[in-house]
C-alpha cells in the first residue's frame, strides 16, 4: 500500500513538472506611460512610474493564471542592467526581441498605457481640465465621474521581432465619486512618496479598481493567446562542477536556460573528431551516463539529482539533448 502511494506521488510530481515545461516562457517589460504622464503628475502631484506598476500587476496575473512560465522580475532587471538597456529602448519591437533572446523566452510582452484618468463622459459643466482630482477647477464639483484605465500589450517574437498579437485591456471603476473641484485626490496615498500599485490601499481606491480591471482584462486576453505562441528550444551546454553522492552542482544556471524541473543529460566525452584538413573539431563523441533533474537554479549554477547506471564526475558534459 505504501509503495503504491509513493508511486502515485512520484507520478503526480513528474506530471506537474511535465505540465510546467509545456508552458511557454515569457517576460513582461515595463509599460510605457508617456502618453498619460501629464495626467499621472496631475493626479499624484509628482511623476510616478505607473508603467512599471501595471507591468508588475500583469506579471502577477499571468503567474496566478498559470498559462505561462514568467521570468522572475529581479533576474530580468539584473540582466537588463548588465546589458545597459534603457526603459525607452524596451518599447521598440526589435530591441524587445533582443532582450527576449537574452532572457531565453518564447516571446516578450511590451505595452503602453493609453488612458489613465477620468471618464469625461460622466462630467458636466463648463469648466475644463483633466486628471483625477489634483487640479483645482474652481467651483465645479460633480461626484459621478469614474476612473478609466486602458492599456495596449504586444507579444513580440524573439527570433523575428514579429508582433504575434496585440490586445487592448480596458478597466473602469465600479464606483463613481471623484471630486473634481477643489483639488481633492481620489486616493489617500496620492501626492507624495513612491506609488505601490500592489498595495491594498491603492487596490481599494476608485483608481485602483480601474487599474486592476484593466490588468485582469489584458491578462485574460494574453492567456487566450498562449497556445498559439511559438516554442523556443534553448540549447543547454555546461559541465558538472561538483559531485556529492547523486547530487550534482552544474556550472550553468537560469542565464543558460536551466530551470527547476528540467531533465538534463549527463554524458562523458570519449573523444573529439577533428577535420584532417584544418584540425578543427567537427564532432565530439560522448557516452551518456544518465539524467539529472534540476532542483535549484540561480543565474550561473544549478543543483540536480542524478539518476543513471554510470558514476558522474566533475567535468562531465551537461546538455538537454
Amino acid at each position: 500500500m505504501f509503495r503504491s502511494l509513493k508511486l502515485m506521488l512520484v507520478l503526480l510530481v513528474v506530471s506537474s513538472i511535465a505540465a510546467a515545461q509545456d508552458k511557454k516562457r515569457v517576460a513582461v517589460l515595463d509599460f510605457d506611460y508617456g502618453t498619460v504622464k501629464s495626467e499621472v503628475q496631475a493626479y499624484f502631484g509628482t511623476d510616478q512610474d505607473v508603467g512599471k506598476g501595471i507591468s508588475l500587476l500583469l506579471e502577477q496575473k499571468l503567474v496566478q493564471d498559470g498559462k505561462y512560465r514568467v521570468v522572475d522580475r529581479n533576474t530580468m532587471d539584473k540582466i537588463l542592467k548588465e546589458q545597459n538597456f534603457s526603459n525607452s529602448d524596451r518599447v521598440d519591437a526589435s530591441t524587445a526581441a533582443k532582450i527576449g533572446q537574452i532572457l531565453g523566452v518564447s516571446c516578450i510582452i511590451v505595452g503602453s498605457i493609453t488612458q489613465f484618468g477620468r471618464d469625461d463622459k460622466h462630467i458636466g459643466g463648463g469648466a475644463g481640465g483633466y486628471g483625477l482630482g489634483k487640479i483645482g477647477l474652481g467651483g465645479l464639483h460633480k461626484n459621478d465621474s469614474k476612473a478609466v484605465v486602458n492599456v495596449t500589450a504586444k507579444m513580440v517574437d524573439v527570433n523575428t521581432a514579429e508582433i504575434l498579437a496585440v490586445v487592448t485591456g480596458s478597466g473602469e471603476s465600479k464606483r463613481s465619486g471623484f471630486g473634481v473641484g477643489g483639488g481633492g485626490g481620489g486616493w489617500s496615498g496620492g501626492g507624495g512618496g513612491t506609488l505601490d500599485m500592489g498595495s491594498s490601499n491603492f487596490a481599494n481606491s476608485i483608481l485602483g479598481e480601474a487599474v486592476n480591471a484593466a490588468v485582469a482584462n489584458t491578462g485574460q486576453q494574453l492567456d487566450d493567446k498562449a497556445s498559439a505562441l511559438p516554442t523556443v528550444k534553448i540549447q543547454v551546454s555546461g559541465l558538472v562542477a561538483d559531485v556529492t553522492g547523486n547530487t550534482l552542482v552544474l556550472n550553468v544556471g537560469s542565464k543558460g536556460g536551466v530551470n527547476v524541473g528540467d531533465h538534463l543529460t549527463i554524458s562523458r566525452k570519449v573523444k573529439d573528431v577533428k577535420d584532417p584538413a584544418t584540425g578543427k573539431v567537427i564532432k565530439t563523441i560522448t557516452n551518456q551516463l544518465g539524467t539529472a533533474t534540476v532542483t535549484e537554479a540561480d543565474d550561473s549554477s544549478a543543483t540536480a539529482t542524478f539518476s543513471g547506471s554510470g558514476a558522474p564526475q566533475v567535468g562531465d558534459v551537461v546538455s538537454n539533448q
